[in-house]
């Protein structure tokens, strides 16, 4: 497969694809998520299940020229539509699950809800993010800026792990993994995460996140600027081309997020990881088009499983 390096080629394969993802859309009754999913079905990524939000639908009238590619299923609720939503992506009969109108709390305690929900027990809940940055010529994949606070070694590992496979879904054969400090040095008394980063760096060279290459601390620069890296005097396996930022915690995370999309115009596709499907998760003042990419980032991933 050939590498996917910005979101219009994202969505180009996957109209090339025969099957559409089936995307389970919890209380759509905003314009955003609606526009998102018209673009998506429009452009031949999905077709939709809308859960509940059905006298806001009826008014649009895409439902009536886009209805081969739309299920309509009644809820009285939000969080009722939330727990048919999830019901559908647990029994099989949803690729996706994306948030409408719907506070993140409420669509999150019927995902993680212990009998019904879509978290199995012992996987890692962690948020990514796939950002198309105008002054970078592929895309970049960073985690977490929105989920876990301070992540835990075990919580690391496995965001190596949910981005590299992301990386590979794009045809990114051995993704190049930046773990990320504010310097090169690994800090025992103030930074005590930073010595776990050995621990990940050799799991990666015994094989244990499939192909790809991991080293750290670096810091943001020498991760993603090979003229920084060697002004510094610095060797890294990943040449200053990472594919992957892992932050250390959510505060890192969440500031470079704004800071890409406000100071650089990025454009960005998130989704939970950890999930028996993605699941879109969307602030209800995210862009369509930000939308429509975390749909798009969300059915490569489930098509190239």
């Amino acid at each position: 497969m050939e590498r996917i390096t910005s979101f219009e080629q994202l969505v180009a394969h996957l109209a090339s694809l025969p099957h559409r993802s089936r995307v389970a859309v919890v209380w759509a009754a905003d314009p955003s998520t609606q526009g998102a999913v018209w673009k998506a079905i429009e452009s031949g990524v999905a077709r939709a299940i809308f859960v509940g939000a059905s006298e806001e639908l009826s008014k649009c009238p895409e439902v009536k020229k886009w209805e081969q590619y739309i299920t309509l299923v009644d809820a009285s609720d939000p969080d009722e539509a939330a727990a048919k939503a999830v019901s559908m992506v647990k029994e099989g009969e949803a690729d996706i699950l994306m948030k409408g109108m719907i506070n993140t709390d409420n669509l999150l305690r019927a995902v993680l809800n212990k009998e019904h929900g879509i978290l199995p027990r012992g996987n890692v809940l962690t948020h990514v993010t796939v950002a198309e940055i105008p002054s970078m010529k592929r895309l970049l994949v960073f985690t977490d800026a929105a989920v876990i606070p301070y992540p835990t070694q075990q919580q690391r590992e496995e965001q190596v792990r949910y981005t590299t496979r992301i990386c590979r879904s794009l045809g990114i054969a051995e993704p190049k993994v930046a773990l990320i400090h504010c310097t090169e040095k690994p800090n025992e008394k103030h930074f005590p995460f930073t010595v776990g980063y050995a621990e990940i760096i050799d799991k990666a060279r015994q094989g244990e996140f499939g192909a790809c290459v991991v080293d750290g601390p670096l810091d943001l620069k020498t991760s993603l600027d090979r003229h920084a890296l060697e002004k510094k005097g610095l060797q890294s396996p990943l040449e200053g081309e990472s594919d992957v930022i892992i932050f250390p915690d959510i505060e890192s995370g969440n500031v470079f997020y704004k800071a890409i999309t406000l100071f650089a115009h990025a454009n960005t596709a998130g989704m939970l990881q950890g999930t028996m499907a993605p699941v879109v998760l969307a602030s209800r003042g995210d862009s369509i088009e930000s939308k429509f990419c975390s749909l798009a980032a969300s059915a490569i991933l489930v098509n190239e499983k």
